[in-house]
């Protein structure tokens, strides 16, 4: 994908002031990791009558499907062979929408610590896409662009040069110009309305997308002729977000139109009456799936394997169903902190007996864990590398046998929906794998029958409905005559 940012200058106004609006050197051609690919700006041309900057963005595709699972862009495709044959790579999208974001955030906020008086000043503008999806053709892309103030020239890309029967594609190559604007407000129209043109996104729509759509259409959205089109499809036609915006579009108007703040107009509650929920991390959420997971197994004496800094044993401690809790951390580092997280030098001598910290490497046996009702492995799994899984395996199962057994990992398909995380990369640079859900079943029904378990699966987090939970739990049960063969030993 590419585009282009251009402007004019005199010598008392010297066009490479652009670089300092976008906090990018003339000089230098610069790489930013992005979602989903590689951000890369350079210029063209730079002196003070004329300066130019160009954004490339190289997608990494491959990731992309297999993130998505190939469904392309929000998980719906275009054709059968969306996810072997698409435009991803080439046309301006919600993937080049997240770069400019990304890479010229200080420029699309208005500040310039350099040169505080150039964010407010107006300059030629000249903004080249060469390949823009308009779903609505160039009308449409005209009725989103000319009421902002911009001259706009929409050339339909035919479908093929030689073959002119063949008619356009629903693609533009799209020039705009004008004179009236600041940079910062350039940037934020190109934010909305490519994927607005686009009409998909590629990654989930949830409801913090209300509050960017607000900021970066602050100024321009209240008032354009559009406004129903560009929220319902920036918002991936979510009929609830796209309420929530047009409400609070409707207060902006109010507001400008009577003068005065938007906290004047709303004020029929006072702010203190009620209180936006904020979502639960997900640390936590799997923190109380454990727990809920434990209490059903009715064990009593629970091994928190790989506890790193003891939080779970902390909340293991408030429960006084689990009378023995023991932590085990290869790290000395990571069991000290947890010393001092759980206050063991100054617990009561009664819940200071129900807990003890040891360091022990999980691939080798120990047998101070044995005899153990269940153990959990909390996000400890894809920290190893494959080749020590077996050792693990053998440690926790085969030797140290407990009934039930927890084991947590991220869903590797779920990754898609966080837009920050780079293409290709795992949540965590210490994660030597992740697994889709479809791997980690496999291993864990194949470790359950050499071991003489049964396993279910449990979801953790919003159970996604096309690419499932953010952590998936398998819950491990010794069977049988195994389980009582356990308890003798």
């Amino acid at each position: 994908m590419f585009l282009t940012i251009s402007t004019t200058g005199t010598p008392e106004r010297p066009a490479t002031d652009l670089g300092y609006l976008l906090h990018k050197h003339p000089d230098n051609a610069q790489a930013f990791s992005t979602s989903y690919g590689k951000a890369h700006v350079l210029y063209p041309e730079a002196d003070a009558e004329r300066c130019t900057a160009a954004l490339l963005l190289e997608v990494d595709a491959v990731a992309l499907v297999r993130r998505g699972k190939g469904k392309g862009r929000g998980g719906a495709p275009d054709a059968a062979l969306a996810q072997y044959v698409n435009d991803r790579p080439y046309a301006a999208s919600s993937l080049l929408a997240v770069a400019l974001s990304a890479v010229f955030s200080s420029a699309m906020r208005g500040v310039c610590a350099a040169k505080p008086e150039l964010p407010s000043q107006t300059r030629p503008l000249r903004i080249e896409v060469p390949a823009l999806p308009a779903r609505g053709g160039a009308d449409l892309v005209r009725g989103l662009f000319e009421p902002l103030g911009w001259a706009v020239r929409a050339e339909p890309v035919p479908l093929d040069t030689e073959f002119e029967e063949w008619g356009d594609s629903r693609y533009v190559s799209l020039v705009l110009e004008s004179r009236t604007l600041t940079v910062a407000e350039a940037l934020r129209h190109l934010y909305v309305l490519l994927p607005v043109l686009d009409d998909a996104k590629h990654y989930w729509v949830s409801s913090d997308e209300v509050d960017k759509l607000l900021r970066a259409g602050e100024g321009w959205l209240a008032e354009h002729p559009q406004q129903k089109l560009i929220t319902s499809r920036y918002l991936s036609r979510r009929w609830s977000l796209t309420r929530q915006a047009m409400e609070r579009l409707e207060l902006v108007r109010l507001a400008e139109a009577d003068d005065s703040e938007v906290e004047e107009i709303d004020n029929a509650v006072e702010p203190e009456a009620e209180t936006e929920e904020r979502p639960t991390p997900l640390a936590v959420l799997r923190r109380e799936a454990i727990v809920t997971a434990l209490t059903q197994s009715g064990a009593a004496r629970v091994l928190d394997l790989g506890c790193g800094q003891g939080q779970l044993v902390q909340a293991l401690l408030k429960d006084p169903r689990f009378t023995e809790i023991v932590g085990v951390d290869v790290s000395m580092r990571a069991l000290t902190i947890a010393s001092r997280r759980l206050k063991l030098d100054r617990m009561g001598e009664r819940q200071s007996s129900r807990v003890r910290l040891y360091q022990s490497s999980l691939a080798y046996t120990d047998a101070r864990l044995q005899g153990y009702d269940a153990a959990v492995l909390s996000e400890v799994i894809e920290h190893l590398d494959l080749p020590r899984l077996p050792a693990l395996e053998y440690a926790v199962f085969g030797a140290a046998r407990p009934r039930t057994v927890l084991v947590t990992t991220p869903n590797v398909e779920y990754n898609v929906r966080w837009e920050s995380l780079p293409a290709g990369h795992v949540r965590h640079g210490d994660h030597r794998f992740e697994w889709t859900r479809e791997e980690f079943r496999g291993w864990a029904a194949a470790v359950a029958e050499r071991h003489h378990y049964t396993v279910e699966f449990v979801p953790v987090g919003l159970d996604d409905p096309e690419v499932g939970p953010p952590t998936q739990m398998a819950v491990f049960t010794l069977s049988g005559a195994n389980e009582k063969e356990a308890k003798a030993a």
